[in-house]
């Protein structure tokens, strides 16, 4: 008897969990594929460029400082605003000098009427001597005094000149057009004769230069015209990316190379030329330079959250094919570009890479794909940088 009530419980038992098993298989047989987002890949032709470090740096600078000694006794410039070659700056206190201009017009007044009678002495000699009434040796003396006085009259007229210099110089004039910046003294303060302090600094900064830093290797193949040959037609503009990261509306040119290798850092310093009718670029400022040094052929533009890396570090991306089953492509970057990893290797056109749903993507599943309809390009409009 309890052998029979033993099995029927077992019998039960059986039943009770094939009736919970069964739905729970067929219903995981039912689950659908997962749906992942997916961008269809073209290729095309993508600048390269790689962005260097620099510094902004006016296309000319003038220290101000005075060439005569004295106390200034006025500012004449609005500190920070616009100034032009010629303007008076400072002036400074110019009775001595004034003294001095006027002792040596007195100089050379001297010097003028001595110089006149000994011309008339000479002239007379000259008669006499025509005459055979005077001898020789008083003609020669005559004549020595004229030129004597003569020399005499040029030495004062330098004297003057100097004198009229100098009482110029009282007034401190811009050497330079540009804008100019605080002052660095005060009416009242005594200054001296090229001394170590300027007094002011202008600086022209329109156009401005940008000093960029580059491995001496990336320099040499320039100079070998392997980037020249890699460029083609491409125009060689030259980008910049302000502190805030917005790019500057103006392109530049390379101007210069510095023919020197830094034997510490063994990078070559180049100068950029840009254009600055908006003053926004400040002496000092540091900023990012966009340089082009070639064309990828048929690469492909990837989203950075598209592409992920094994364990070596190779990156990696999640394509579907036309079977709706994820396959696993090893790709060859070659830099970013905003948020988008350039691609030359690892994909061919139309492929759908999967930008979203990866944890759902294994290799081998099977998906269902839905093309993105309104992808960000906004960031990936932005300035290339060095792949890491």
């Amino acid at each position: 008897m309890n052998s029979l009530i033993s099995g029927l419980r077992h019998a039960v038992l059986a039943t009770a969990i094939c009736a919970v098993s069964v739905p729970a298989v067929a219903q995981q047989a039912e689950r659908p594929p997962a749906a992942v987002t997916v961008m269809t890949m073209q290729p095309q032709d993508v600048q390269l460029a790689t962005t260097l470090p620099g510094r902004v740096v006016a296309s000319a600078e003038a220290e101000v400082r005075p060439q005569v000694a004295g106390i200034v006794t006025k500012r004449l410039f609005t500190e920070g605003e616009p100034v032009a070659e010629g303007d008076v700056l400072f002036t400074i206190d110019p009775i001595a000098y004034e003294a001095a201009v006027a002792q040596a017009q007195a100089s050379v007044a001297q010097a003028q009427a001595q110089a006149r009678s000994a011309d008339r002495e000479a002239k007379r000699f000259e008669e006499l001597s025509s005459r055979n009434v005077a001898s020789d040796q008083a003609l020669d003396a005559a004549v020595a005094a004229r030129d004597g006085a003569a020399a005499s009259l040029q030495a004062a007229q330098a004297g003057l000149q100097s004198a009229q210099i100098e009482l110029d110089h009282t007034q401190v004039r811009a050497r330079l057009s540009g804008e100019i910046g605080r002052s660095l003294t005060s009416p009242g303060a005594l200054v001296t004769n090229s001394q170590a302090s300027p007094l002011a600094i202008i600086r022209n900064i329109d156009p401005v230069y940008v000093d960029v830093t580059q491995s001496a290797a990336e320099l040499l193949d320039w100079r070998r015209g392997n980037a020249e040959k890699r460029l083609g037609d491409t125009p060689r503009e030259v980008k910049l990316t302000l502190a805030d990261g917005s790019i500057y509306d103006q392109t530049g040119t390379l101007n210069a190379a510095e023919p020197d290798v830094d034997q510490q850092t063994g990078v070559v310093v180049l100068r950029m030329g840009f254009a600055n009718p908006d003053r926004l670029l400040l002496p000092g400022m540091y900023v990012r330079v966009e340089m082009p040094t070639g064309i990828a052929k048929g690469a492909f533009l990837v989203p950075q959250e598209a592409v992920s890396r094994d364990r070596r570090g190779q990156p990696l991306a999640m394509v579907v094919n036309a079977d709706n089953v994820v396959e696993q492509r090893l790709l060859t970057v070659l830099q970013d570009r905003g948020s988008d990893w350039i691609v030359s290797e690892g994909l061919s056109a139309g492929d759908r890479v999967i930008v979203m749903g990866l944890q759902k993507a294994a290799p081998g599943a099977t998906v269902t794909p839905q093309e993105q309809t309104a992808p960000d390009t906004t960031s990936r409009d932005t300035a290339p940088a060095p792949a890491e």
